[in-house]
């Protein structure tokens, strides 16, 4: 059962520095069940964090439901460029966003429940959440051969992975979070966790692909909302809380004070493109030139997002060493985007000599380099 979440004075007894009213004690000695009513992956992603900076969870166990909008997750330690398909993304005006957990990358849309499980750092069990889930699914379909793995994935008849798993561990708070794929979109999944970029390499954590399936494919009543409410019935009948499922709004500062502030600084380009991992581009492309081929090289060493080493290796004949060398010098420093690339390449272009052919050129090599950003 679904219940708006009202009673503010019963969440914030759980925060560390509220004093509990002694009639709110009985409520919630437990713990309690969350589900936002926000499909805004950084607004849910800043719950998690607020949830995690702020609550004492001694004894006090929080399961929270949170559902996005179609937009892909990458790990605290990964490289988006290497994980993800950022050119198709900015097309679909799909959302990325990098939480703070590990872990791999990860596609969001409404037909993929999210999964986080807050406890103290003593109380952390990855696999006994996993189990729970697993009580959840056989108490509504029985027939479903659904398994955990060492990896701490879903694995859905023994091949097809339905669930992923990633974890933040504090001082004294820890999270497990996981998806459940429900009816996710799985041409949007495949073609958007499929970076198109070549020569890269990275010691950024990398994804490992597997093979996924929607719990609807293989039995139609087995809806999102169905769902949680199993897993939330489980949950609340092993740690003998009340099962309702209480509705948060997480823009909501009176509930969560400086939550916005998270979610703002989740949103930031130094956040999800800036800590990125070192990492080097060493890739080549061809211009067709007098009805032959010439190519293009590109070395490209990246750090904090930011180009920090830059050299593009052309034939002469085709574009004089000097603009190459403006090129080169006028890119570091800059962001590893398509978008300050342009607005750099436009400028620089205004000092170059007024040849139809050269800018033509110039063109043609800038957007080959945007490209692979």
């Amino acid at each position: 059962m679904l219940i708006p979440f009202s009673m503010k004075n019963c969440f914030q007894l759980l925060c560390n520095h509220q004093v509990p009213a002694a009639g709110f004690k009985q409520t919630v000695k437990n713990g309690l069940i969350l589900q936002s009513v926000s499909n805004d992956v950084y607004q849910n992603l800043a719950v998690e964090d607020w949830i995690h900076d702020h609550m004492n969870l001694e004894g006090k166990p929080i399961l929270f439901f949170w559902r996005n909008s179609p937009s892909v997750v990458i790990g605290r330690h990964q490289n988006p460029w290497q994980e993800c398909n950022l050119n198709l993304m900015r097309e679909e005006g799909i959302k990325l966003a990098r939480r703070r957990s590990g872990g791999g990358t990860v596609y969001h849309d409404m037909g993929n429940i999210n999964l986080t499980f807050f406890t103290t750092k003593k109380k952390y069990d990855r696999m006994e959440n996993l189990k729970l889930i697993l009580r959840a699914l056989n108490a509504v379909q029985p027939q479903l051969d659904v398994q955990a793995t060492k990896r701490f994935d879903l694995l859905l008849d023994g091949q097809f992975k339905i669930s992923g798993t990633a974890s933040k561990i504090g001082r004294t708070t820890a999270y497990h979070h996981c998806t459940l794929l429900c009816s996710t979109d799985g041409t949007f999944l495949s073609s958007l966790l499929k970076s198109p970029y070549q020569g890269i390499r990275s010691n950024a954590t990398a994804s490992i692909p597997s093979l996924v399936k929607n719990l609807l494919e293989k039995d139609p009543t087995l809806t999102c909302e169905v769902l949680m409410n199993a897993v939330a019935t489980e949950y609340a009948a092993y740690h003998q809380i009340d099962h309702h499922i209480h509705l948060i709004n997480p823009t909501d500062e009176t509930l969560f004070p400086g939550i916005n502030s998270k979610a703002k600084e989740l949103q930031t380009w130094e956040w999800i493109y800036g800590k990125t991992p070192k990492f080097s581009i060493n890739t080549s492309f061809h211009v067709l030139y007098e009805q032959s081929h010439l190519e293009i090289k590109v070395f490209l060493d990246i750090k904090n997002g930011r180009i920090e080493m830059c050299n593009i290796e052309a034939p002469d004949h085709w574009l004089p060493l000097e603009i190459r060398d403006k090129l080169n010098s006028s890119l570091i420093g800059s962001k590893f985007c398509p978008t300050e690339t342009t607005m750099l390449t436009n400028i620089l272009l205004r000092t170059c000599p007024q040849d139809h052919k050269l800018h033509n050129k110039w063109n043609i090599l800038c957007e080959k380099i945007k490209g692979i950003m």
